[in-house]
C-alpha cells in the first residue's frame, strides 16, 4: 500500500510540473511575443509584505522566482510588522497611481492590527491581480459580467479540470469552506461550467453525507487530513487546496485538507500538497499580471474620441447659449478616451481637470504627430482675420463661462507669484535702509542650535558670494564680516526697477502711480506702473517651462533691476523664487477641456502676443504631441493633430512662437493655419474705417472684388512670412453670410499664387466640425508633404540690433529701426550684463504690419521707433517696446460687464 501510494504521488507530481510549466511557458511566450511588438511593454508585479512570517517569505520569493523566469519586472514592497494601517493604505495608493506598476498583490494573512479587507479592497480593480477585491469578486458571481481578474487559486483550480479533461457541466461539485479567496469563487466558476455546486462551511450538517454525493471535491477548509477515503464517492475528483503544517513523528509535515493516503485510494484524480494547487496558483498570478499590463497598454493606446452631436441653428445664436444648451462629456471620459489614465489627472469639478506630469513621462518615448500652429492676417479692431483663442459659435472650447472666467486658477497663481516677487523687492529695499549690517546679518543668517543657518531661499547667492570671495561656503563660522555684508545688501537701484505689479484687470488708471505714499514707508515712495497679469514674465516663463524644475531654474533667473554697480539683481538673490515656484506648482499642469463636440482640448498659460510670446504652453503642447503621438508598432500614417495658437499675426504671435518659443522647446511645426476674413481684406484694401458701435459700411456688405483683392497683399505678406521659416501655410477664410463665392475664389488664387498650399472657406462657427472638413483636409495634406528644414529668423548669437532689424525688416516690411536714448541705454546694460544673446520678443500694435495702427495693408518706407526695453531674463527673451504700445490695456466706453449678471438659479448671462 505504501509503495503503490508513493507511485501515485510521483506520477502525479511529474504530470504537474508538466502542467504547471506548460502554462508557464505559454506566459513567458506572450510576454516575449509583446516585448518584441512593443519595445516599451514592461509587465510588473508589485508584492506588498508586512513583516516577515517565514510562510510568507516562502511564498514571496516563489512569486518572484517565477516573475523573473516570465519576465515580469519584479517590486518587493516590504514593510515592518508595526506599520499602521493609514500607512500601508498610503502605500498602496502609490503603487495604484504609479503607471509602471501593473499588478499590486497583498501577501496574506497580514497583522492582527491590519484590515485585510481594507487593505485589499484599496487596490484599484484593474491592479487587484489576486482578484480578492469587491469589484472582481462581485463581476465573477453575476452570470452577466466578467471580472478584470479572476482570482488566482480559484482560476488554478478550474486550470487543472480543464487539464486532466475532468467533465464539468451538470456534475455535482462540493466545497469545503466559503472564503472569497478560494471557496465561493470557485463555486462561481463551477456554476458558470453549469456544475450543480453545494458550498459547506463550518455550520453545515451531515457533512459527510454532502462530500459522499461529490463529483468533484474541492478542499478548502483549513483542516489537516478532514476528508477521509472512506466518505468518497469511488472515482470522485478531489482538488485539495488545504496546506496545512502538523507534527508527525517528530517532524514537521506539511499536509491538505484531505486525507491522501485513503482518498488516493478512492478518488480518479487528486491534487498533491504540496506540489499541486500552489504552483498553479503563481501561474495563474503570472497570468493576470500580464493581463494588466495589456490592460493598461490597451487604456493607453485607446485613443478613440466619440463625437458629440451638436444641434445647428439658424441664425447662429449667442455663444453662450451654444454653450449652456450642449450635453457636455464628463471630464474623466474625455480623458478615458484619449488614453489617460483616471490617476493621471486631478478633476476641478465634472468638467475641467489639470493633467498630471507624470502623463509626459510615461508617454515620451512616442514619437510626435503632427504640430500645426494658428496664426493670422492683420485684423480688424472687431478681431476679424486673427487666430481664434476659445472660438466661438458651434466651434468654441466648453464649459464657456469657466473658460472665460477662473478656470483653475492659473491666473490667479501669476498673479500672486509675480507680486509677491515685487513685495519682496520693496521690502529688502525698505529693510537696507532702515537697518545696520548687523541687524541684517542677525535676521537673514540668524543663529541656530548655535550655528548660523543660511535659509534655503539664499543658498545659491550664498554660494555665489562666497565663491567671488574665494571662502568656504560652508564654514558659516568663520566667513569674513566682507562675505557677511555682501551677502546681505543688494544695494538695489530704484531707477532700474523693470518689473511691475500685475492685475488681471484692464484698469488704464494703473499704467502710471505712486506707492510707498503711507507714513509708515518713511518718504520711500517711487512712481511706478501696473502690467495686466498675461503680460506679465512670469506668464511667460508659465508657457515657455518645460517641467517643474526648468520654471524653478527660470523663476530664479528673474531679473527684477540692477544694484548700485549696475549688476543684475534676480528673484534667487532676493530668496523668492521657490516660493514663487510653490504658487504656480499647480498652474505648470495643463488643464483638460472640452470642444462643443466632446474632442479634448489642453487650455493652459496665455500670455498676451502684443505684448508677450502669444502662445499657450509648451507643456501642453507636448503633452499633446504624445498623447495624439505613434507607438513603435504604429504606422506612421496613424498620428493625430495638435493644433495650437499664436495670437494674433505672423508678424506678432507666430514669429515669437517660432523665434522663441520652437527654440525652446524643440518643436518643429508641421504647417501653419493663416486665418483671415473677406472684411479684414476689405478694410486692408481700401474700405472704410470700421468703429465699434456704428453700423458696417455697405463696402462690408455686398460682393467687392477690388476691394478683396487689393487687401490680399496684406495676406500674402503673412504667406511670406511663414515661408522664411520653411513652414507650409494653409489659408483659412473664416465664412460669414455676407461673403461671396467670388470674393473666395478670388482670396484662393492670389493665396496660391504666393505659395499657399490652399485657402479654403471654413463654416465652422455656423456648422461645427462638419463646416471645417475641407479645412481639415488641406491641413493633413500640408503636414503630408515632405517637410523642408525648419528655420529660424536670425541667429541668437547676432547683436541685440541686428536681431530686431531683422525682425522689423523681414515680418514689418520696415526699412529701418531707430532707438531711443532710454533704449540704447538699455541695450549696453544688457550687452554689458551678458544677455546680449537672448531672442526678441517685440512688443508693438496688432492693428498693422508697422508699429502705427493706423498703417494698413503692406505699409512701406517707415522705420520702427523702439522706445524702451526690459529683460525677461527668466522668460528668455529681450523685450523691446515699440511706439506706443501699453503693458495694461484699458476698458472701453461701454465694456461687456454692463450684460454679464447671474440669473435667479445662479446661471450665468452676459459672456460673449
Amino acid at each position: 500500500m505504501e509503495n503503490n501510494y508513493l507511485e501515485i504521488l510521483s506520477l502525479l507530481l511529474t504530470w504537474l510540473i508538466v502542467v504547471h510549466s506548460k502554462l508557464q511557458k505559454s506566459v513567458a511566450e506572450e510576454v516575449e511575443r509583446l516585448k518584441r511588438t512593443d519595445g516599451n511593454y514592461r509587465p510588473s508585479l508589485a508584492i506588498v509584505q508586512v513583516g516577515k512570517r517565514e510562510d510568507s517569505n516562502v511564498y514571496v520569493r516563489m512569486k518572484e522566482r517565477a516573475a523573473k523566469r516570465i519576465g515580469i519586472t519584479y517590486k518587493h514592497c516590504a514593510f515592518p510588522e508595526t506599520i499602521s494601517q493609514s500607512t500601508l493604505l498610503h502605500e498602496v495608493r502609490k503603487l495604484n497611481n504609479d503607471q509602471s506598476v501593473h499588478g499590486i498583490l497583498v501577501q496574506l494573512p497580514l497583522p492582527h492590527h491590519l484590515n485585510e479587507r481594507t487593505i485589499t479592497e484599496s487596490i484599484l480593480a484593474e491592479k487587484d491581480v489576486d482578484g480578492f477585491g469587491a469589484v472582481n469578486i462581485g463581476m465573477l458571481a453575476k452570470n452577466s459580467a466578467t471580472p478584470i481578474h479572476v482570482p488566482c487559486t480559484p482560476m488554478g483550480v478550474m486550470e487543472l479540470l480543464h487539464e486532466y479533461n475532468i467533465p464539468i457541466a451538470g456534475k455535482h461539485a462540493v466545497i469545503l469552506g466559503r472564503s472569497d479567496i478560494v471557496g465561493n469563487p470557485v463555486s462561481y466558476l463551477l456554476r458558470q461550467e453549469n456544475a450543480t455546486v453545494t458550498v459547506c462551511h463550518s455550520h453545515t450538517e451531515n457533512i459527510q453525507e454532502q462530500i459522499a454525493r461529490a463529483d468533484i471535491l474541492v478542499a478548502a477548509l483549513g483542516k489537516p487530513e478532514f476528508v477521509r477515503g472512506e466518505w468518497l464517492k469511488p472515482g470522485a475528483v478531489v482538488v485539495d487546496v488545504g496546506i496545512n503544517a502538523i507534527h508527525r513523528n517528530g517532524k514537521r509535515e506539511l499536509v491538505g485538507d484531505v486525507h491522501y493516503p485513503s482518498v488516493s485510494q478512492v478518488a480518479s484524480h487528486i491534487t498533491p500538497v504540496p506540489g499541486g494547487v500552489g504552483p498553479m496558483t503563481v501561474a495563474m498570478l503570472m497570468r493576470n499580471t500580464v493581463k494588466a499590463a495589456e490592460i493598461s497598454r490597451n487604456k493607453s493606446n485607446l485613443r478613440k474620441v466619440s463625437i458629440n452631436e451638436v444641434t445647428l441653428k439658424d441664425p447662429v445664436p449667442s455663444d453662450i447659449e451654444i454653450a449652456k444648451s450642449q450635453e457636455l462629456k464628463k471630464i474623466t471620459t474625455v480623458a478615458k478616451e484619449m488614453g489617460i489614465h483616471e490617476t493621471e489627472i486631478e478633476t476641478y469639478g465634472h468638467y475641467k481637470a489639470k493633467v498630471d506630469m507624470t502623463l509626459y513621462e510615461r508617454l515620451k518615448h512616442r514619437k510626435d504627430g503632427h504640430y500645426i500652429v494658428v496664426s493670422g492676417i492683420t485684423p480688424t479692431p472687431f478681431g476679424e482675420g486673427k487666430s481664434g483663442a476659445a472660438g466661438g459659435g458651434y466651434a468654441q472650447f466648453v464649459p464657456m463661462d469657466d473658460f472665460n472666467l477662473h478656470m483653475t486658477g492659473d491666473i490667479h497663481a501669476v498673479t500672486a507669484a509675480n507680486n509677491l516677487l515685487v513685495a519682496a523687492l520693496e521690502t529688502r529695499m525698505f529693510h537696507e535702509s532702515t537697518q545696520t549690517d548687523s541687524t541684517l546679518i542677525r535676521r537673514l543668517i540668524p543663529v541656530k542650535d548655535g550655528r548660523r543657518v543660511v535659509p534655503k531661499g539664499l543658498l545659491t547667492r550664498w554660494k555665489k558670494i562666497c565663491s567671488n570671495l574665494k571662502q568656504d561656503p560652508n564654514q558659516l563660522e568663520n566667513v569674513s564680516q566682507e562675505v557677511l555684508e555682501k551677502f546681505v545688501r543688494l544695494n538695489i537701484d530704484p531707477e532700474t526697477i523693470t518689473s511691475n505689479r500685475v492685475l488681471d484687470v484692464n484698469d488704464r488708471f494703473l499704467r502710471s502711480i505712486e506707492l510707498g505714499l503711507a507714513s509708515t514707508e518713511k518718504g520711500r515712495s517711487r512712481k511706478t506702473s501696473f502690467d495686466i497679469s498675461v503680460a506679465s514674465e512670469c506668464m511667460s516663463i508659465l508657457a515657455l517651462s518645460n517641467d517643474l524644475k526648468d520654471m524653478r531654474t527660470r523663476l530664479a533667473n528673474m531679473v527684477i533691476a540692477n544694484d548700485t554697480n549696475g549688476d543684475p539683481v534676480t528673484a534667487g538673490d532676493l530668496g523668492v523664487a521657490g516660493a514663487m515656484a510653490v504658487l504656480l506648482k499647480d498652474a505648470i499642469k495643463p488643464n483638460l477641456m472640452q470642444t462643443l463636440e466632446g474632442t479634448p482640448a489642453l487650455v493652459h498659460a496665455g500670455p498676451f502676443a502684443n505684448i508677450s510670446i502669444g502662445a499657450s504652453s509648451t507643456i501642453a503642447d507636448k503633452v499633446g504631441l504624445k498623447l495624439v503621438g505613434t507607438e513603435s508598432f504604429e504606422s506612421a500614417d496613424s498620428a493625430g493633430y495638435v493644433v495650437t495658437e499664436a495670437g494674433f499675426a505672423s508678424d506678432m504671435g507666430m514669429e515669437k512662437f517660432f523665434n522663441i518659443k520652437c527654440r525652446s522647446s524643440g518643436l518643429k511645426p508641421s504647417a501653419v493655419i493663416l486665418v483671415t476674413t473677406v472684411k479684414a481684406l476689405k478694410l486692408h484694401g481700401g474700405g472704410p474705417e470700421l468703429k465699434p458701435g456704428a453700423p458696417l459700411p455697405d463696402e462690408y456688405l455686398v460682393e467687392n472684388l477690388d476691394l478683396v483683392r487689393k487687401g490680399c497683399a496684406n495676406m500674402v505678406h503673412h504667406i511670406q512670412n511663414s515661408q522664411k521659416f520653411n513652414v507650409p501655410v494653409v489659408v483659412a477664410i473664416n465664412s460669414f453670410k455676407t461673403d461671396t463665392i467670388k470674393e473666395y475664389e478670388t482670396i484662393r488664387q492670389e493665396a496660391l499664387n504666393a505659395g499657399a498650399i490652399d485657402a479654403v472657406p471654413s463654416y465652422q462657427y455656423s456648422k461645427g466640425g462638419q463646416g471645417a472638413l475641407n479645412l481639415a483636409e488641406s491641413v493633413m495634406k500640408a503636414c503630408s508633404f515632405p517637410k523642408k528644414d525648419f528655420r529660424f529668423l536670425y541667429d541668437v548669437k547676432s547683436s541685440i540690433e541686428e536681431k530686431i532689424t531683422v525682425i522689423a525688416k523681414e515680418m514689418y516690411g520696415a526699412k529701418g529701426v531707430e532707438f531711443s536714448p532710454l533704449a540704447e541705454r538699455r541695450m549696453m546694460d544688457l550687452k554689458r550684463q551678458g544677455y546680449e544673446h537672448l531672442p526678441i520678443c517685440m512688443a508693438k500694435t496688432q492693428y498693422s504690419l508697422s508699429h502705427d495702427p493706423k498703417l494698413l495693408n503692406v505699409p512701406n518706407d517707415f522705420v520702427v521707433p523702439i522706445r524702451d526695453m526690459r529683460l525677461n531674463a527668466g522668460a528668455g527673451f529681450i523685450y523691446p517696446l515699440t511706439a506706443k504700445i501699453q503693458t495694461i490695456p484699458g476698458l472701453p466706453t461701454a465694456p461687456a460687464y454692463l450684460n454679464i449678471d447671474l440669473t435667479e438659479d445662479g446661471e450665468i448671462v452676459g459672456l460673449s
